[in-house]
């Protein structure tokens, strides 16, 4: 009898053993199986998010032949700078410390793409003058960025806001106090320009205690905008 139990505990225990093995065994396979997915995945991820960061201004796409990737972010509040990007080149920026409150503008040869001035405006308590003194001499062939920082519009007065429109923009008429905008537009366009977004600053959707959110447009503009 005894020796029947010993052989009962053996079996159990054989089997247990058995059942342990056979579920380690499985394991291992479906965790190796999962951790290659993972790995797969990962490497995948990596491969998009590479991508993205060798792309010209970090842009989701790549530009077709005769066109250049750009980046326009206006700036946080009044505490983040603005920035302005062209062919993975910084055009403003606070790091190149040619950027200020009110309208942050470059101007681009559409051909070359040559950087041909950038200036930095107050509308707050600024001279609208300046703006256009900057702005009227512009010829026909010119791209113009624009970010916002802090306040982009108190200053601007009908004939400074004509002059945007002209150049493509369809809310340079609407902008108001502290709205964020950014908008790239030319000289001697037909059209209104497809760059451009404007958020108003609206005290209960504003993202910041008296600014709305940050702006960013990007794309690709073709070698002359017509």
């Amino acid at each position: 009898m005894r020796a029947i139990g010993i052989v009962r505990i053996l079996v159990i225990v054989f089997t247990l053993l058995l059942t342990w093995y056979c579920a380690e065994k499985m394991f291992t396979k479906k965790w190796e199986a999962r951790s290659l997915r993972n790995l797969f995945a990962n490497q995948v991820k990596d491969e998009i998010v590479q991508k993205k960061l060798n792309r010209k201004c970090g842009n989701d796409k790549e530009c077709p032949e005769n066109h250049f990737a750009f980046r326009v972010i206006s700036g946080a509040a009044n505490v983040v700078g603005p920035s302005i990007c062209l062919e993975d080149k910084i055009l403003m920026s606070s790091v190149k410390n040619n950027i200020g409150r009110g309208l942050n503008i470059a101007l681009v040869n559409a051909s070359t793409i040559e950087l041909l001035n950038t200036g930095h405006f107050d509308m707050y308590s600024g001279d609208i003058k300046e703006v256009l003194k900057f702005l009227e001499p512009v010829k026909d062939g010119t791209l113009i960025f624009i970010a916002s920082f802090d306040d982009p519009a108190t200053k601007l007065n009908e004939n400074a806001r004509d002059l945007l429109t002209s150049y493509g923009s369809s809310f340079a008429k609407k902008l108001g106090f502290r709205d964020s905008w950014t908008f790239v537009g030319g000289k001697g366009l037909k059209h209104k320009s497809p760059f451009e977004q404007h958020l108003k600053n609206d005290k209960e959707n504003n993202k910041y205690d008296g600014w709305p959110e940050v702006l960013e447009i990007s794309g690709c503009i073709p070698r002359k905008m017509d």
